[in-house]
Protein backbone atom coordinates (compact mmCIF):
# COMPACT_ATOMS: atom_id res chain seq x y z
CA UNK A 1 0.00 0.00 0.00
CA UNK A 2 0.90 3.40 -0.83
CA UNK A 3 2.60 5.37 1.97
CA UNK A 4 0.72 8.51 2.67
CA UNK A 5 3.91 10.46 2.17
CA UNK A 6 5.60 9.09 -0.70
CA UNK A 7 9.25 9.58 -1.81
CA UNK A 8 9.88 12.67 -3.42
CA UNK A 9 11.37 12.74 -6.81
CA UNK A 10 12.60 16.64 -6.30
CA UNK A 11 16.28 17.24 -5.28
CA UNK A 12 16.59 17.53 -1.34
CA UNK A 13 16.87 21.74 -1.83
CA UNK A 14 13.52 21.98 -3.93
CA UNK A 15 11.76 19.18 -1.44
CA UNK A 16 12.54 21.53 1.80
CA UNK A 17 11.72 24.68 0.55
CA UNK A 18 8.37 23.48 -1.00
CA UNK A 19 7.72 21.93 2.69
CA UNK A 20 9.00 24.75 4.42
CA UNK A 21 6.34 27.37 1.99
CA UNK A 22 3.64 28.98 3.59
CA UNK A 23 0.34 27.08 2.77
CA UNK A 24 -0.59 30.33 0.75
CA UNK A 25 2.47 30.21 -1.34
CA UNK A 26 1.97 26.66 -1.51
CA UNK A 27 -1.33 26.48 -2.92
CA UNK A 28 -0.73 29.18 -5.33
CA UNK A 29 2.39 26.70 -7.07
CA UNK A 30 0.28 24.09 -6.88
CA UNK A 31 -2.60 25.54 -8.97
CA UNK A 32 -0.18 27.30 -11.23
CA UNK A 33 1.70 23.87 -11.93
CA UNK A 34 -1.83 21.96 -11.85
CA UNK A 35 -3.46 24.99 -14.06
CA UNK A 36 -0.49 24.48 -16.64
CA UNK A 37 -0.89 20.82 -17.18
CA UNK A 38 -4.91 20.62 -17.68
CA UNK A 39 -4.89 23.75 -19.89
CA UNK A 40 -2.05 22.71 -22.07
CA UNK A 41 -3.92 19.39 -22.49
CA UNK A 42 -7.08 21.09 -23.95
CA UNK A 43 -4.44 22.08 -26.76
CA UNK A 44 -4.31 18.52 -27.77
CA UNK A 45 -8.34 18.20 -27.08
CA UNK A 46 -10.39 20.89 -28.30
CA UNK A 47 -9.16 23.06 -31.25
CA UNK A 48 -10.24 20.26 -33.83
CA UNK A 49 -13.83 21.40 -32.21
CA UNK A 50 -13.17 24.83 -34.74
CA UNK A 51 -13.14 22.52 -37.84
CA UNK A 52 -16.07 22.33 -39.46
CA UNK A 53 -16.92 20.08 -42.88
CA UNK A 54 -19.33 21.11 -45.25
CA UNK A 55 -21.85 18.70 -46.27
CA UNK A 56 -19.45 15.88 -45.81
CA UNK A 57 -20.55 12.14 -44.53
CA UNK A 58 -18.50 9.67 -43.33
CA UNK A 59 -18.59 6.32 -45.64
CA UNK A 60 -21.89 7.81 -47.48
CA UNK A 61 -24.08 7.64 -44.49
CA UNK A 62 -26.47 9.88 -43.07
CA UNK A 63 -23.74 10.56 -40.21
CA UNK A 64 -21.65 13.62 -40.60
CA UNK A 65 -17.77 13.51 -40.77
CA UNK A 66 -17.60 16.04 -38.07
CA UNK A 67 -20.18 13.70 -35.75
CA UNK A 68 -18.08 10.79 -36.85
CA UNK A 69 -14.83 12.18 -36.03
CA UNK A 70 -16.64 13.54 -32.57
CA UNK A 71 -17.79 10.00 -31.48
CA UNK A 72 -14.68 8.49 -32.26
CA UNK A 73 -12.62 11.10 -29.77
CA UNK A 74 -15.32 10.45 -27.37
CA UNK A 75 -15.34 7.03 -27.44
CA UNK A 76 -11.69 7.06 -26.91
CA UNK A 77 -11.97 9.43 -24.45
CA UNK A 78 -14.95 7.44 -22.16
CA UNK A 79 -12.73 4.16 -22.86
CA UNK A 80 -10.21 6.34 -21.12
CA UNK A 81 -11.90 7.01 -17.95
CA UNK A 82 -13.14 4.02 -17.44
CA UNK A 83 -9.37 2.67 -17.55
CA UNK A 84 -8.43 5.49 -15.51
CA UNK A 85 -10.77 4.74 -12.79
CA UNK A 86 -8.51 1.67 -12.08
CA UNK A 87 -5.18 3.07 -14.04
CA UNK A 88 -5.45 6.44 -12.07
CA UNK A 89 -6.52 4.92 -8.55
CA UNK A 90 -3.40 2.75 -8.40
CA UNK A 91 -0.45 4.68 -10.13
CA UNK A 92 2.29 5.02 -7.67
CA UNK A 93 3.50 8.65 -7.06
CA UNK A 94 6.98 8.12 -8.74
CA UNK A 95 5.07 7.09 -12.28
CA UNK A 96 2.93 10.06 -12.36
CA UNK A 97 4.82 12.77 -14.38
CA UNK A 98 6.14 10.15 -16.41
CA UNK A 99 2.16 8.50 -17.32
CA UNK A 100 1.54 12.13 -18.06
CA UNK A 101 3.81 12.83 -20.70
CA UNK A 102 3.08 9.38 -22.41
CA UNK A 103 -0.44 10.17 -22.79
CA UNK A 104 0.55 14.05 -24.27
CA UNK A 105 2.18 11.92 -26.93
CA UNK A 106 0.08 9.64 -28.23
CA UNK A 107 -2.52 12.05 -28.04
CA UNK A 108 -0.44 14.17 -30.29
CA UNK A 109 0.37 11.46 -32.59
CA UNK A 110 -3.44 10.55 -32.94
CA UNK A 111 -3.45 14.50 -34.44
CA UNK A 112 -0.99 13.68 -36.95
CA UNK A 113 -3.09 10.85 -38.28
CA UNK A 114 -5.68 13.24 -38.79
CA UNK A 115 -4.03 15.26 -40.66
CA UNK A 116 -2.59 13.39 -43.13
CA UNK A 117 -5.70 10.11 -43.56
CA UNK A 118 -7.86 10.51 -46.26
CA UNK A 119 -11.44 11.49 -45.61
CA UNK A 120 -13.24 8.03 -43.94
CA UNK A 121 -9.87 7.18 -42.30
CA UNK A 122 -9.83 10.63 -40.19
CA UNK A 123 -11.65 9.04 -37.46
CA UNK A 124 -9.20 6.80 -36.33
CA UNK A 125 -7.20 9.64 -36.10
CA UNK A 126 -9.20 11.25 -33.52
CA UNK A 127 -9.66 7.66 -31.82
CA UNK A 128 -5.90 7.52 -30.77
CA UNK A 129 -5.82 11.58 -30.15
CA UNK A 130 -9.33 11.00 -27.23
CA UNK A 131 -7.65 6.99 -26.05
CA UNK A 132 -4.94 8.96 -23.40
CA UNK A 133 -6.57 12.12 -22.76
CA UNK A 134 -9.32 11.26 -20.14
CA UNK A 135 -6.63 9.64 -17.48
CA UNK A 136 -5.09 13.57 -17.20
CA UNK A 137 -7.55 14.81 -15.08
CA UNK A 138 -7.48 11.62 -12.60
CA UNK A 139 -3.51 11.91 -12.55
CA UNK A 140 -3.54 15.70 -12.00
CA UNK A 141 -6.06 15.50 -9.24
CA UNK A 142 -3.86 12.63 -7.49
CA UNK A 143 -1.05 15.41 -6.97
CA UNK A 144 -4.21 17.72 -5.49
CA UNK A 145 -6.50 15.48 -2.79
CA UNK A 146 -6.59 14.73 0.50
CA UNK A 147 -5.97 18.49 1.25
CA UNK A 148 -7.36 21.06 3.17
CA UNK A 149 -6.78 23.31 0.34
CA UNK A 150 -8.62 20.68 -2.05
CA UNK A 151 -11.33 22.64 -2.62
CA UNK A 152 -8.94 25.54 -3.50
CA UNK A 153 -6.75 23.76 -5.71
CA UNK A 154 -9.21 21.85 -7.41
CA UNK A 155 -11.43 24.95 -7.92
CA UNK A 156 -7.82 26.64 -9.73
CA UNK A 157 -7.49 23.32 -11.75
CA UNK A 158 -11.40 23.98 -12.93
CA UNK A 159 -10.68 27.30 -14.36
CA UNK A 160 -8.43 25.32 -17.07
CA UNK A 161 -10.71 23.44 -18.50
CA UNK A 162 -13.82 25.78 -18.42
CA UNK A 163 -11.60 28.74 -20.05
CA UNK A 164 -8.62 26.35 -22.20
CA UNK A 165 -11.25 25.03 -24.20
CA UNK A 166 -12.60 28.61 -25.55
CA UNK A 167 -8.65 29.83 -25.57
CA UNK A 168 -7.31 26.79 -27.64
CA UNK A 169 -10.14 27.14 -29.96
CA UNK A 170 -9.92 30.44 -30.92
CA UNK A 171 -5.95 30.17 -30.90
CA UNK A 172 -6.57 27.33 -33.78
CA UNK A 173 -9.15 29.58 -36.00
CA UNK A 174 -7.64 33.05 -35.61
CA UNK A 175 -4.15 31.98 -35.49
CA UNK A 176 -3.13 28.89 -36.67
CA UNK A 177 -5.80 28.95 -39.75
CA UNK A 178 -6.31 33.09 -40.19
CA UNK A 179 -3.33 34.43 -39.80
CA UNK A 180 -0.59 31.58 -40.41
CA UNK A 181 -2.97 30.08 -43.36
CA UNK A 182 -2.72 26.45 -41.94
CA UNK A 183 -4.85 24.01 -43.43
CA UNK A 184 -7.65 23.21 -41.81
CA UNK A 185 -6.56 19.27 -41.20
CA UNK A 186 -3.25 20.21 -39.60
CA UNK A 187 -4.47 23.15 -37.72
CA UNK A 188 -4.82 20.91 -34.51
CA UNK A 189 -1.71 18.86 -34.67
CA UNK A 190 0.25 22.47 -34.76
CA UNK A 191 -2.27 23.87 -32.06
CA UNK A 192 -0.89 20.64 -29.65
CA UNK A 193 2.68 21.09 -30.71
CA UNK A 194 2.65 25.16 -29.82
CA UNK A 195 1.97 23.95 -26.08
CA UNK A 196 4.03 20.70 -26.06
CA UNK A 197 7.04 22.97 -24.22
CA UNK A 198 4.78 24.57 -21.38
CA UNK A 199 3.02 21.56 -21.02
CA UNK A 200 6.14 19.69 -19.78
CA UNK A 201 7.55 22.17 -17.83
CA UNK A 202 4.39 22.24 -15.93
CA UNK A 203 4.61 18.76 -15.16
CA UNK A 204 7.96 19.45 -14.17
CA UNK A 205 6.01 21.60 -11.31
CA UNK A 206 3.70 19.72 -10.61
CA UNK A 207 6.23 16.77 -9.41
CA UNK A 208 7.81 18.48 -7.27
CA UNK A 209 4.87 19.02 -5.11
CA UNK A 210 5.10 17.58 -1.59
CA UNK A 211 2.03 15.18 -0.75
CA UNK A 212 -0.42 16.18 1.94
CA UNK A 213 0.95 16.33 5.33
CA UNK A 214 0.22 15.18 8.63
CA UNK A 215 -2.90 18.00 9.76
CA UNK A 216 -4.21 17.32 5.98
CA UNK A 217 -4.39 13.39 6.67
CA UNK A 218 -6.02 13.58 9.87
CA UNK A 219 -8.72 16.23 8.42
CA UNK A 220 -9.57 14.71 4.81
CA UNK A 221 -8.35 11.11 5.66
CA UNK A 222 -5.27 9.30 3.96
CA UNK A 223 -5.77 9.01 0.30
CA UNK A 224 -3.70 5.85 -0.55
CA UNK A 225 -3.90 3.82 -3.78
CA UNK A 226 -7.49 2.33 -4.19
CA UNK A 227 -7.17 -1.56 -4.34
CA UNK A 228 -10.06 -3.80 -6.08
CA UNK A 229 -11.45 -4.33 -2.47
CA UNK A 230 -11.79 -0.81 -1.59
CA UNK A 231 -13.34 -0.37 -4.93
CA UNK A 232 -16.07 -2.59 -4.52
CA UNK A 233 -16.80 -1.69 -0.49
CA UNK A 234 -17.60 2.20 -2.12
CA UNK A 235 -19.77 1.00 -4.61
CA UNK A 236 -21.55 -1.08 -1.89
CA UNK A 237 -21.77 2.28 0.49
CA UNK A 238 -22.85 4.78 -1.73
CA UNK A 239 -24.87 2.48 -4.52
CA UNK A 240 -28.18 4.26 -4.82
CA UNK A 241 -26.69 7.85 -4.43
CA UNK A 242 -24.30 7.25 -6.56
CA UNK A 243 -26.46 5.66 -9.36
CA UNK A 244 -28.79 8.62 -9.45
CA UNK A 245 -25.50 11.15 -9.38
CA UNK A 246 -24.27 9.28 -12.52
CA UNK A 247 -27.76 9.04 -14.21
CA UNK A 248 -27.59 13.31 -13.92
CA UNK A 249 -23.71 13.22 -15.29
CA UNK A 250 -24.65 10.95 -17.67
CA UNK A 251 -26.95 14.51 -19.50
CA UNK A 252 -24.77 17.17 -18.11
CA UNK A 253 -21.66 15.54 -20.05
CA UNK A 254 -23.62 14.84 -22.98
CA UNK A 255 -24.95 18.90 -23.04
CA UNK A 256 -21.23 20.11 -22.16
CA UNK A 257 -19.73 18.11 -25.25
CA UNK A 258 -22.71 18.76 -27.77
CA UNK A 259 -22.38 22.35 -26.40
CA UNK A 260 -18.88 22.66 -26.75
CA UNK A 261 -18.24 20.46 -29.92
CA UNK A 262 -20.75 21.83 -31.73
CA UNK A 263 -20.71 25.46 -30.40
CA UNK A 264 -18.83 26.53 -34.26
CA UNK A 265 -21.84 25.71 -36.43
CA UNK A 266 -24.11 27.04 -32.98
CA UNK A 267 -22.65 30.47 -33.52
CA UNK A 268 -23.15 30.07 -37.12
CA UNK A 269 -27.05 29.33 -36.23
CA UNK A 270 -26.75 32.67 -33.98
CA UNK A 271 -25.35 34.41 -36.71
CA UNK A 272 -21.99 35.10 -34.54
CA UNK A 273 -19.64 33.32 -35.65
CA UNK A 274 -17.95 36.19 -37.15
CA UNK A 275 -17.50 37.98 -33.82
CA UNK A 276 -13.60 37.37 -33.22
CA UNK A 277 -12.93 35.69 -29.81
CA UNK A 278 -16.48 34.35 -29.76
CA UNK A 279 -15.75 31.14 -27.81
CA UNK A 280 -13.95 33.33 -25.22
CA UNK A 281 -16.15 35.96 -24.90
CA UNK A 282 -19.06 33.34 -23.87
CA UNK A 283 -17.23 31.57 -22.00
CA UNK A 284 -15.39 34.06 -19.74
CA UNK A 285 -18.88 34.42 -17.57
CA UNK A 286 -18.70 30.79 -16.21
CA UNK A 287 -15.34 31.17 -14.56
CA UNK A 288 -16.43 34.64 -13.11
CA UNK A 289 -19.76 32.41 -11.84
CA UNK A 290 -18.59 29.43 -11.12
CA UNK A 291 -14.87 29.51 -9.47
CA UNK A 292 -15.55 32.27 -6.39
CA UNK A 293 -18.15 29.85 -5.45
CA UNK A 294 -16.38 26.61 -5.79
CA UNK A 295 -13.03 28.41 -3.52
CA UNK A 296 -16.27 29.62 -0.95
CA UNK A 297 -16.53 25.58 -0.34
CA UNK A 298 -13.08 25.03 0.99
CA UNK A 299 -14.49 27.46 3.92
CA UNK A 300 -16.58 25.09 5.12
CA UNK A 301 -15.44 22.75 7.82
CA UNK A 302 -18.13 20.55 8.20
CA UNK A 303 -17.88 17.61 5.37
CA UNK A 304 -21.85 17.19 5.56
CA UNK A 305 -22.55 20.98 4.97
CA UNK A 306 -19.68 21.29 2.37
CA UNK A 307 -21.76 18.59 0.78
CA UNK A 308 -25.23 20.41 1.21
CA UNK A 309 -23.67 23.46 -0.34
CA UNK A 310 -22.13 21.51 -3.17
CA UNK A 311 -25.45 19.33 -4.30
CA UNK A 312 -27.16 22.95 -3.84
CA UNK A 313 -24.77 24.73 -6.59
CA UNK A 314 -24.99 21.25 -8.38
CA UNK A 315 -28.93 21.77 -8.93
CA UNK A 316 -28.61 25.68 -9.33
CA UNK A 317 -26.85 24.77 -11.73
CA UNK A 318 -29.17 22.82 -14.14
CA UNK A 319 -32.12 24.98 -12.76
CA UNK A 320 -29.87 28.15 -14.85
CA UNK A 321 -29.64 26.53 -18.10
CA UNK A 322 -33.18 25.48 -17.90
CA UNK A 323 -34.26 29.20 -16.99
CA UNK A 324 -31.62 30.42 -19.85
CA UNK A 325 -33.18 28.51 -22.08
CA UNK A 326 -36.60 29.10 -21.40
CA UNK A 327 -35.83 32.84 -21.99
CA UNK A 328 -34.01 32.54 -24.88
CA UNK A 329 -36.59 30.50 -26.74
CA UNK A 330 -39.42 33.47 -25.14
CA UNK A 331 -36.84 36.08 -27.23
CA UNK A 332 -36.53 37.62 -23.90
CA UNK A 333 -32.69 37.41 -24.47
CA UNK A 334 -30.17 37.33 -26.79
CA UNK A 335 -28.50 34.33 -27.99
CA UNK A 336 -25.06 35.39 -26.91
CA UNK A 337 -26.84 35.46 -23.44
CA UNK A 338 -28.30 32.69 -23.97
CA UNK A 339 -24.63 31.06 -24.53
CA UNK A 340 -23.04 32.81 -21.97
CA UNK A 341 -25.15 31.38 -19.23
CA UNK A 342 -25.96 27.69 -20.17
CA UNK A 343 -22.35 28.24 -19.91
CA UNK A 344 -22.85 29.43 -16.80
CA UNK A 345 -25.32 27.43 -15.18
CA UNK A 346 -23.31 24.18 -16.99
CA UNK A 347 -20.27 24.59 -15.10
CA UNK A 348 -22.05 25.04 -12.04
CA UNK A 349 -23.43 21.66 -12.24
CA UNK A 350 -20.18 20.47 -13.63
CA UNK A 351 -17.28 21.35 -11.51
CA UNK A 352 -18.49 20.48 -8.25
CA UNK A 353 -17.99 16.71 -9.29
CA UNK A 354 -14.86 16.80 -9.90
CA UNK A 355 -13.97 20.03 -7.28
CA UNK A 356 -15.72 19.19 -3.83
CA UNK A 357 -18.33 16.29 -4.18
CA UNK A 358 -15.80 13.07 -4.53
CA UNK A 359 -13.35 15.17 -2.39
CA UNK A 360 -15.90 15.51 0.77
CA UNK A 361 -17.81 11.99 0.08
CA UNK A 362 -14.26 10.69 0.62
CA UNK A 363 -13.57 12.92 3.33
CA UNK A 364 -16.93 12.77 5.22
CA UNK A 365 -16.90 8.63 4.86
CA UNK A 366 -13.26 8.04 6.12
CA UNK A 367 -12.92 5.28 3.36
CA UNK A 368 -9.57 4.16 2.69
CA UNK A 369 -8.68 5.02 -1.13
CA UNK A 370 -8.89 7.70 -3.66
CA UNK A 371 -11.75 10.27 -4.88
CA UNK A 372 -10.16 10.03 -8.93
CA UNK A 373 -11.93 6.13 -8.42
CA UNK A 374 -15.42 7.96 -8.60
CA UNK A 375 -14.37 11.06 -10.43
CA UNK A 376 -13.22 8.82 -13.17
CA UNK A 377 -15.87 6.69 -13.14
CA UNK A 378 -18.24 9.47 -13.47
CA UNK A 379 -16.56 10.58 -16.44
CA UNK A 380 -17.04 7.72 -18.45
CA UNK A 381 -20.33 7.31 -17.64
CA UNK A 382 -20.56 11.21 -18.60
CA UNK A 383 -18.97 10.79 -22.25
CA UNK A 384 -20.80 7.38 -22.97
CA UNK A 385 -24.15 9.70 -22.58
CA UNK A 386 -22.48 12.29 -25.01
CA UNK A 387 -21.35 9.43 -27.39
CA UNK A 388 -24.92 8.42 -27.48
CA UNK A 389 -26.55 11.61 -27.74
CA UNK A 390 -24.68 12.52 -30.67
CA UNK A 391 -25.35 9.55 -32.50
CA UNK A 392 -29.29 10.12 -31.94
CA UNK A 393 -29.32 13.66 -33.09
CA UNK A 394 -27.59 12.52 -36.25
CA UNK A 395 -29.65 9.53 -37.06
CA UNK A 396 -32.70 10.72 -35.60
CA UNK A 397 -32.94 14.15 -36.23
CA UNK A 398 -30.22 14.56 -38.78
CA UNK A 399 -32.15 16.80 -40.60
CA UNK A 400 -32.84 19.64 -38.21
CA UNK A 401 -30.02 22.23 -37.34
CA UNK A 402 -27.79 21.79 -34.19
CA UNK A 403 -29.83 24.66 -32.53
CA UNK A 404 -32.86 23.57 -32.97
CA UNK A 405 -31.84 20.04 -31.37
CA UNK A 406 -30.22 22.25 -28.45
CA UNK A 407 -32.84 23.67 -27.46
CA UNK A 408 -34.98 20.95 -26.13
CA UNK A 409 -32.44 19.14 -24.96
CA UNK A 410 -31.59 21.73 -22.40
CA UNK A 411 -34.45 21.70 -21.05
CA UNK A 412 -34.57 18.41 -20.89
CA UNK A 413 -31.28 17.88 -19.23
CA UNK A 414 -32.36 20.63 -16.53
CA UNK A 415 -35.41 19.18 -15.41
CA UNK A 416 -33.76 15.64 -14.71
CA UNK A 417 -30.71 17.10 -13.28
CA UNK A 418 -32.55 18.72 -11.32
CA UNK A 419 -34.70 15.73 -9.88
CA UNK A 420 -32.10 13.69 -9.85
CA UNK A 421 -29.41 15.74 -8.17
CA UNK A 422 -31.78 16.33 -5.37
CA UNK A 423 -32.87 12.50 -4.86
CA UNK A 424 -28.97 11.73 -4.76
CA UNK A 425 -28.10 14.52 -2.11
CA UNK A 426 -30.89 13.10 0.35
CA UNK A 427 -29.49 9.44 0.34
CA UNK A 428 -25.79 11.07 0.26
CA UNK A 429 -25.89 13.36 3.14
CA UNK A 430 -27.13 10.35 5.64
CA UNK A 431 -23.48 8.51 5.05
CA UNK A 432 -20.86 11.05 5.58
CA UNK A 433 -20.38 12.51 9.17
CA UNK A 434 -17.57 15.31 10.02
CA UNK A 435 -14.19 14.37 11.76
CA UNK A 436 -14.59 13.76 15.80
CA UNK A 437 -14.39 17.64 17.51
CA UNK A 438 -15.54 19.63 14.30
Amino acid sequence: MEPSRPVSNTSPQQANWLNRAPAAVLAAYAIAAAFGVYFCMYAFRRPFDAVTFTDVRFLNTSIDLKTACVISQLIGYLLSKYVGALVCAEVRAHHRARLLISLILISETGLLLFAVLPPDWKPLGMLVNGLPLGMVWGVVVRYLEGRRSSEVLLAGLSCSYIIAGAITRDIGRDLVMTTWHVPAVWMPVVTGGLFFVPLWLSIRMLDRLPPPGPDDVAQRAPRHRMEAGQRRAFLKRFHVGLFLLLTAYFFLTAFRDFRDHYSAELFASLRLSHERSIFTQTEKWAVFGTIPAMGALSLIASHRGALLATYTLIVCGFATIGLATWAFSSQLVSGYVWMAWTGVGLYLAYVPFGVSLFERLMAGSRMSGTSVFAIQLADGVGYTGSAIIQLYRDLIHGQSDRLAFMIPFAQIVSIAGVVLITASGLFMLGRVSDPPGE
